[in-house]
């Protein structure tokens, strides 16, 4: 059986987050993240989970890291501002392979900026936010459906990988207000696990891993016992700052993401059977492209949309092939053009590559979008 309810996307993530078996939430309202809290602050008691309020949000990550090391699923949330204040632990995370989920509702900024209009001004700080190389995963719904799929999805790559995933939101898909449909009980929803140890405890070496290159991860009090530090250290879990140590750490770290960016990895192709031109557009802004290409079409132009749902890792391998089947590309962002960076990177010349970059406070309209889709099919 199921029930259809018309929900934010920020609630949708909440359901998906209970769906998914979260117990623990530790984080700090900030608009327009803060339903998240509200909500989970009523759900998770009703299934056994703890929520905290911290009184910041470093304290909110710090607590949903220890609470991922006892063997809960942790979420925490936030926007711009307590975005960047995270990003030393997201370091600790990557480094250590504690999973868990950021929920980022972007806002304008930069500093406080404009709390409550709509912005993508973090896709590049979702990569590269905290210093040091190092890889994550994150995600972008464009519907409230599917900000209640990506929540199952962030946790099954997060607790498979053991690697912190962001769902990376903006406030038009945080707050718009969309029909879902969901199943009235979740117990039949497959829980991701993480790989545990098949030795035993006195032979155990917490950074040994097998073929797939994720360590096993026995919680905190079952008995395993291993050290957590964000210092580079070998399979014993203890720092070891040798040259070689340190490259085998950032080669393993970065060959588990790397070797299996076809399981990672999603594009939604919209209309692309015979587009001669392609818009890419993600999360609120291909809420617009959508309509623009139906437009673009009814006019005889042959428009379609590449939607990443994956925005990091980087689509290289789709938008390589992309760049043989059209003649030109329109990115649409709401910020001053980040992605935009990384198409041209991979297209590397071989068809105009345009933008769109809208950041006003204000989503643009479909009109707006086809006039920049006809001035840059003008423009090859």
């Amino acid at each position: 059986m199921s029930k259809i309810l018309l929900l934010q996307g920020n609630q949708a993530v909440v359901e998906g987050a209970i769906a998914a078996g979260v117990k623990f939430f530790g984080g700090y309202p900030i608009t327009p993240s803060t339903e998240i809290a509200e909500q989970l602050a009523e759900r998770l008691p009703e299934v056994g989970g703890k929520f905290m309020q911290m009184e910041d949000e470093i304290a909110g990550i710090g607590a949903i890291v220890g609470a991922a090391l006892t063997g809960k699923k942790v979420m925490t949330a936030t926007s711009g501002p307590g975005f960047s204040l995270k990003q030393e632990f997201i370091g600790m995370a990557c480094s250590s392979e504690i999973p868990m989920v950021i929920v980022d509702v972007q806002r304008v900024g930069p500093s406080t900026g404009q709390p409550t209009s709509p912005s993508q001004g973090e896709i590049m700080q979702a990569r590269w936010g905290t210093h040091g190389d190092h890889w994550l995963i994150a995600l972008t719904p464009a519907s409230v459906p599917e900000c209640f799929d990506l929540t199952l999805r962030a946790y099954a790559l997060s607790e498979k990988y053991r690697v912190p995933v962001i769902l990376l939101m903006d406030e038009v898909i945080g707050h718009m207000r969309e029909k879902i449909e969901l199943p009235d009980t979740y117990a039949d929803i497959p829980q991701a696990e993480r790989k545990q140890p098949t030795v035993p405890p006195e032979k155990f070496l917490p950074y040994s891993v097998d073929e797939s290159l994720v360590p096993a991860m026995p919680a905190f009090g079952s008995g395993y016992r291993w050290h957590v530090t964000g210092l580079v250290h070998d399979e014993t879990g203890f720092p070891k700052g040798t040259p070689e140590a340190t490259l085998a750490a950032q080669n393993r770290l970065r060959a588990k993401i790397e070797n299996n960016v076809d399981d990672i990895v999603q594009v939604e192709n919209y209309k692309m059977e015979d587009a001669e031109f392609a818009v890419i557009a993600f999360g609120g802004a291909a809420r617009t492209a959508y309509e623009s290409v139906d437009m673009a079409r009814k006019e005889g132009l042959k428009v379609g949309l590449v939607r990443p749902i994956t925005i990091w890792p980087f689509a290289e391998k789709q938008v390589k092939e992309l760049a043989e089947k059209v003649n030109g590309i329109l990115v649409h962002e709401l910020n001053c053009g980040q992605y935009v960076l990384e198409v041209e990177r991979v297209v590397a010349g071989k068809v105009p590559v345009h933008l769109y970059g809208k950041y006003d406070n204000e989503a643009a309209t479909p009109q707006e979008l086809l006039d920049e889709i006809k001035k840059a099919m003008a423009n090859k």
